[in-house]
């Protein structure tokens, strides 16, 4: 699903099935005195002749009906596009940030300092009208994008920053020349999500059972939500990176500066189609936060890097000919967030080439495996390839008197043939209802004892070969297609045929430069943003160091800053507590979400056992509609 559903796929549409009741909803009702006879026969030429509207599927519709989720799931994806992003962004003028002095070339200076207060800011548009534009960008999608240029993740960092927010982009053209304030890094919140996985594994935070399954890709939570509702309570709670910036981002500027939600408009740039499911959830909007208003969606949209190339060519903008460097940023309000967001010199961190055991999907699995080996002196480390290379087993063992000894145990399942085989193992076992059947105590065959339930953390994602194989990421068939790539800067087929060894090369060049971000000094701020930190701003994280190949656990020069895997717990936990001290709202409020069963109802019963076809026949009728 997640590999291959496309927005430019929609002529596989499926009409929903018999059972489904939303395109008779909308089947439009006889009027009084339109000269019909309620007596007359309709025949089927009259009927085909009305030419009835199409039906209008939303997600909740799609989610209360697994009967066609495929179709439905198409047409959400559709929904959000480049399309949408320069529709938007032609709808509203950019807001000027009301916390700082406005330093665009434009002339005119903002003087606003709490919140929004109506008045014009010269322009001849009232700034109720606006709104701040963020987007947020996945490291795998600048992976893709270095791939195809082939240049660095960090100048592929830049050419998204400069085309959404730099004068040459975006901001050139459209009705009001509107252009994103802040272009985060989703990075920076998953450093958030790695620590707190960590801790559900220890036990100090929100533990689900055992074995625990990851929840950032959206196509694996789609799929265990329809089709395997025991998995649920394996679920971790905590979400994905890129709701955690939603979330960060539109929560602090309302409760500290006064800016509701809806006036701020978050554009996420991820690796696969999925995530714009992800973003239609109605768990993950203020109203799962702020417990009050109109809920507004924590991610308004989300765009793939090829539908990124698609919004540039609709501007006419030549993607490749952008300045490689980035543009100078305008500091968010909260300075202990800014330096959270915007990390000061070195400390930029991201996976290295060191770190490719940490695989391409964020590095889930293997934080908690080291955080697990920090427990324990003397541990270490094993890998063990299962069936297939998407199957890994890991272990953290020690040599004991007797021999070794495990510690802990781990797995990661990536695509979704090899999720079958997690979610069967995991399945409770049936009671037989025979006579003398029954079991004896003790004679339960647990999910430990099935071969997958001894594992105490299991990753878990959709795309084979993890996140960079995304459907939403470049593909070997496009390059033919993408005028803006030179022949010969790839060393793949470039008659846009795109094979199976093409897509392998490209992928391998992706890889590439995913595991090669944190060792670019392109990805650090540049001097001329520097000088917004002065002496009293500066933090002392910018020297922490990495942790060892053995996960033992370091401390930064002296100041307590327990640090794992690169990552400074004690930092984290101070960002998370002043987050929530900051909005007023608990940490597991912010970080933490909910996932529920969605059964198909379609051949059950309602209410006094009427049928499904009895139903929708008795709704049709009340509306002037039948077959």
């Amino acid at each position: 699903m997640s590999a291959i559903l496309s927005a430019d796929d929609l002529n596989d549409f499926i009409s929903p099935g018999v059972a489904c009741i939303k395109p008779i909803e909308t089947l439009p009702a006889q009027q009084p005195g339109d000269g019909s006879n309620p007596y007359e026969v309709t025949t089927e030429d009259k009927v085909a002749a009305s030419n009835p509207p199409p039906a209008q599927i939303s997600l909740t519709d799609c989610l209360a009906c697994s009967g066609c989720v495929t179709s439905a799931e198409a047409v959400l994806v559709s929904l959000q596009s480049h399309t949408e992003v320069l529709n938007t962004l032609d709808a509203y003028p950019s807001l000027p940030l009301p916390w700082s002095e406005h330093r665009a070339t434009n002339g005119y200076r903002n003087g606003i300092h709490n919140g929004l207060n109506g008045h014009s800011n010269g322009q001849g548009w009232n700034e109720r009208d606006g709104k701040i534009f963020v987007a947020s960008i996945s490291p795998q999608s600048r992976a893709s994008l270095a791939a195809l240029y082939n240049i660095s993740s960090g100048s592929a960092g830049h050419l998204i920053e400069q085309l959404l927010r730099g004068p040459s982009g975006l901001a050139s053209g459209g009705q009001h020349g509107s252009h994103f304030a802040y272009v985060l890094d989703t990075n920076v919140c998953r450093d958030i999500a790695l620590v707190i996985a960590a801790q559900e594994v220890e036990g100090t935070a929100k533990e689900p059972k055992k074995p625990i399954l990851t929840s950032a890709c959206p196509g694996w939570i789609c799929y265990a939500e329809k089709t395997h509702p025991h998995i649920l309570p394996h679920l971790s709670r905590l979400k994905s990176p890129q709701a955690l910036t939603g979330t960060l981002v539109k929560s602090l500027l309302w409760k500290k500066y006064g800016i509701p939600p809806e006036k701020v408009w978050h554009l996420a740039v991820m690796p696969c189609f999925d995530k714009k499911l992800e973003a239609s959830r109605a768990e993950l909007t203020s109203a799962a936060w702020s417990g009050s208003g109109e809920p507004v969606r924590d991610v308004d949209c989300v765009i793939t890097v090829r539908e990124l190339l698609n919004m540039a060519d609709a501007r006419g903008i030549s993607l490749p000919n952008l300045p490689l460097r980035s543009v100078p940023r305008e500091k968010f309000p909260d300075m202990e967030i800014d330096r959270f967001l915007f990390p000061p010199g070195r400390r930029k961190r991201g996976v290295n080439g060191e770190d490719q055991a940490a695989g391409t999907s964020g590095g889930y699995l293997w934080h908690v495996l080291q955080s697990a080996s920090a427990k324990e002196c003397g541990s270490r480390v094993e890998v063990e390839r299962g069936r297939n290379a998407d199957v890994v087993e890991y272990r953290v063992v020690r040599d004991g008197v007797t021999g070794k000894e495990i510690l802990f145990r781990a797995a990661r399942y990536y695509g979704f043939r090899n999720i079958q085989n997690l979610v069967r193992r995991l399945k409770p076992s049936k009671t037989s209802r025979l006579p003398g059947a029954a079991r004896r105590p003790g004679s339960h065959t647990s999910p430990a004892q099935t071969g997958s339930g001894d594992y105490a953390y299991v990753e878990v994602m959709a795309c084979p070969g993890g996140c960079t194989n995304g459907g939403g990421q470049i593909k070997a068939a496009d390059l033919g297609s993408l005028g803006a790539v030179e022949g010969g800067t790839l060393d793949i087929d470039m008659d846009g045929k795109g094979g199976v060894t093409d897509q392998r090369k490209l992928l391998a060049k992706v890889d590439e430069a995913y595991f090669s971000a944190s060792s670019e000094s392109e990805g650090e701020d540049s001097d001329e943003n520097m000088d917004e930190f002065t002496d009293t701003d500066a933090m002392d994280i910018d020297d922490t160091p990495r942790v060892n190949g053995h996960g033992q656990r370091k401390f930064d020069g002296g100041h307590g800053k327990e640090v794992v895997n690169g990552i400074s717990i004690r930092y984290i936990s101070d960002v998370l507590r002043h987050w929530s001290d900051t909005t007023g709202i608990d940490i597991d409020t912010l970080v933490y979400t909910s996932y529920r069963a969605v059964e198909s109802d379609v051949g059950k019963s309602k209410g006094k056992k009427t049928s499904d076809v009895e139903r929708v026949a008795g709704l049709a009728s009340s509306i002037g509609g039948g077959w």
